[in-house]
């Protein structure tokens, strides 16, 4: 979670003025350029000290000792949190796009979100991404938990094509303990956790998964709720890694454009994710392992915010398209941190509002 700053009305203007020259231009912003090129009626020298205030607070660095500030991820965070508007004309315009060019009386699906792909990539200038629907296996059939030593449990999942996990789970120390009070009765006591659990779970997709809420229990389990959660985010985890849900995606090409991405290493660790790592950057554009993610509408991961190094550079944006409200497939962005975010927000938003709709 992101901690909202108080900035003053001066500090506001001065860091969106700041940034959107930024994002504009790819040069470090000086309080010259800020008033020569914007509206502000204090000196120069009152802008320098904003920037050097902003600087501190760490919403602005210097590249170099001589050079005006850039955004930092946390002065993007702040602008995009605070400073800006999504311009909701983008949106319905990318709404209307869609309709005028995707033919659902004729085409499959995959050709539709190929070529709903192909638009957002256009639209915005940067790398377009939008997962398929997710398959019927990733429904749960039976789950049941064994003891495989003092310390460790194993749970088995069963799918509804009848595919056969199993997730090693470290026992928490107060079940652990409980267990042990129990001993003749161990067996029976993972017998009706195993219970209780398929009679929550069973049926349920991974996108449900992602949705329950262990707060409210039986008050025989309450003692249980840790480890329940526990073993929800292992059980979405693992059927999340096991997915073979392809992404599709656009615009390489128009990206690698961009003058964050001189580097030839960059370019090749952006490109190898894209190709040949798929199954580690789905879990951040479809991240349903975590509900808080999916009762937002939008969800953004800026520079160092993005756990993977080759993503570091760049920012993404996502939302869920779903069927039925339950989150069955993504649409995402990425492109560089300087990124136009009050335009790029509207077009995942309304791309995925689109799929979702058009599901329903």
């Amino acid at each position: 979670m992101s901690v909202r700053l108080n900035l003053n009305d001066r500090h506001q203007d001065i860091l969106r003025a700041t940034i959107q020259h930024y994002i504009a231009t790819a040069e470090p912003v000086g309080s010259k350029t800020l008033v020569e090129e914007y509206n502000f009626t204090v000196s120069s020298a009152t802008i320098r000290n904003a920037l050097g205030r902003l600087e501190k607070a760490g919403l602005l660095y210097q590249p170099h000792t001589s050079s005006g500030r850039v955004p930092s991820d946390r002065g993007y965070r702040t602008y995009v949190e605070q400073l800006i508007t999504p311009d909701e004309k983008i949106g319905k315009k990318v709404e209307k796009y869609l309709n005028e060019q995707l033919n659902w009386d004729t085409w499959s699906f995959e050709a539709l979100l190929q070529r709903a792909t192909q638009i957002l990539a256009n639209l915005s200038g940067y790398i377009a991404l939008i997962t398929l629907p997710q398959t019927r296996a990733n429904r749960l059939r039976h789950l049941q938990l064994v003891q495989v030593s003092p310390k460790q449990l194993m749970l088995i999942i069963v799918t509804d094509s009848y595919q056969t996990q199993s997730i090693l789970i470290d026992t928490p120390l107060s079940v652990a303990e409980n267990l042990e009070e129990n001993l003749e009765g161990i067996e029976e006591e993972l017998q009706i956790l195993s219970n209780f659990l398929n009679s929550k779970l069973r049926g349920l997709s991974l996108a449900e998964l992602a949705l329950l809420n262990w707060s409210e229990l039986d008050q025989e389990f309450t003692q249980y709720t840790n480890f329940l959660k526990k073993i929800l985010g292992e059980l979405t985890r693992n059927l999340q890694s096991s997915l073979t849900t392809p992404i599709i995606v656009h615009g390489v090409s128009e990206m690698l454009r961009q003058p964050e991405f001189s580097q030839l290493q960059q370019v090749q660790m952006l490109i190898h994710l894209l190709e040949e790592e798929q199954d580690q950057l789905l879990p951040l554009v479809f991240e349903i392992s975590n509900p808080e993610i999916l009762v937002q509408r939008v969800t953004l991961k800026i520079g160092s915010e993005n756990p993977l190094e080759s993503m570091r550079p760049c920012t993404l944006i996502s939302a869920t398209y779903n069927q039925k409200d339950v989150p069955i497939g993504s649409v995402g962005i990425i492109g560089p941190t300087r990124m136009l975010y009050e335009n790029t927000i509207p077009l995942v938003e309304s791309t995925a509002d689109y799929l979702s709709d058009a599901l329903s």
